[in-house]
């Protein structure tokens, strides 16, 4: 089989996935390595049965993934528009709305499984002729002395090179981690429950986050099922006693505790699939870039899920490198140079930094628990619900319309 190739991404996910699919038209060799199938699991599916990952996407990652011609797929399989959005302090009386029609949109995002999102750039590059896909293998190695550029290594003894390397292989990336780039990273000390809840009362195709003591809880609107029923995927940071309490009680239990929470404002909690209990942990790269390899999506950073962003960024990731490499290989410049490279470090370290430095302030700030801190944050928020200007370039920042977005993401 090939084993040379311009372009190798390590790592399958919707950021890989999107990368390899947005060069789908340049006359590069690429191929696309992952431990997985890299093919849509083809069961069927149950209108009641939801993946616990889901990612608010933002429009401009919605339009990135229009471009790729992705989106029309998942729309066509399940996503959950949502309008409308309730942000209030769960120990006090601050509280913020959001609506669509505040900016003259018809919707502040999308609630997405990820499986959807997933399912649906895999198909779009089954039939993608410049791609190779290597399923079921998984990195040993990062050699250096290909006559190309860097050479891999894989589990399987058979060995690649390209002249550019992408890692986008997640949060704890092993591409990354050999080829030696240094990482800023500390721990939240918070975890997070994940899972689908069913309640009583129409979501109203609204995203309802309350700040607890222990940490945000966010209820995400998920499509009604077709008998009416209502469904919404949670995610609950908690400190990690809490959150350790929480997942041993029995579902009955939790599901009392958990309406409790959010106020009762979807009406009672009637059931919950598996949770699930995730450590929160930022991370971030350093530099993006060396000669020959780059980091894309939680490969470079991760941040706090407090607002939905980490799968965002990413794909403005992939949609930023993609834009620099196809510009490069229509020059004849090398796709590889360190130069060419930094034009995408350039463009998203910044971005990403921004958000990363805005969930941290909200994350710190929501976390204390001193009274003149928690009357302040609360006159804070009701400052800024009575203002408009304000709440618009908000809605804007948060929904990817402002500030550098990549040309395939507009």
């Amino acid at each position: 089989m090939q084993t040379t190739f311009d372009l190798i991404i390590v790592g399958g996910g919707m950021v890989g996935s999107a990368l390899a699919c947005a060069l789908r038209d340049a006359s590069l060799r690429i191929a696309l390595i992952d431990g997985g199938p890299l093919q849509r699991d083809n069961s069927p599916q149950n209108e009641h049965e939801f993946d616990p990952r889901v990612s608010a996407l933002t429009v401009s990652s919605q339009r990135f993934l229009e471009h790729l011609g992705a989106w029309s797929l998942m729309v066509d399989e399940r996503v959950s528009p949502y309008r409308h959005m309730q942000v209030w302090d769960g120990l006090g009386t601050g509280h913020i709305e959001f609506h669509a029609d505040q900016i003259q949109h018809p919707v502040l995002g999308h609630i997405v499984e990820n499986s959807v999102t997933q399912a649906a750039l895999l198909d779009r590059l089954q039939t993608q002729d410049n791609l190779s896909l290597l399923a079921g293998e998984r990195l040993q190695t990062l050699l250096d002395d290909g006559e190309l550029g860097p050479r891999l290594r894989l589990e399987s003894g058979l060995e690649l090179e390209a002249r550019l390397l992408v890692a986008a292989d997640g949060a704890n990336s092993q591409l990354r981690a050999c080829a030696g780039f240094a990482m800023r990273e500390w721990d939240y000390l918070h975890q997070g429950i994940v899972t689908t809840v069913e309640v009583s009362e129409s979501h109203r195709k609204t995203a309802w986050q309350s700040f607890l003591e222990t940490g945000p809880l966010a209820f995400l609107p998920l499509p009604d099922s077709d008998d009416g029923r209502h469904f919404c995927s949670i995610v609950w940071s908690n400190v990690p006693d809490q959150a350790e309490r929480l997942m041993a009680l029995d579902d009955s239990s939790f599901c009392q505790e958990l309406e409790r929470a959010i106020e009762g404002r979807l009406g009672s909690v009637l059931t919950t699939d598996q949770r699930y209990c995730i450590p929160f942990r930022q991370r971030h790269a350093v530099d993006y870039v060396m000669p020959g390899i780059a980091l894309i999506g939680d490969a470079a950073h991760t941040i706090h899920p407090l607002a939905g962003q980490g799968v965002n960024l990413g794909l403005m990731d992939a949609a930023a490198l993609a834009e620099v490499i196809l510009h490069a290989h229509e020059r004849g410049d090398d796709i590889a140079r360190l130069a060419v490279l930094q034009r995408y470090q350039r463009q998203r370290k910044g971005a990403n930094l921004s958000m990363m430095g805005a969930m941290e302030f909200f994350e710190r700030l929501f976390h204390d628990r001193s009274m003149p801190l928690r009357l302040l944050r609360n006159s804070g928020m009701n400052w800024v619900d009575g203002a408009p200007m304000i709440k618009q370039q908000l809605i804007r920042r948060a929904m990817g319309l402002q500030g550098d977005i990549p040309r395939l993401a507009r």
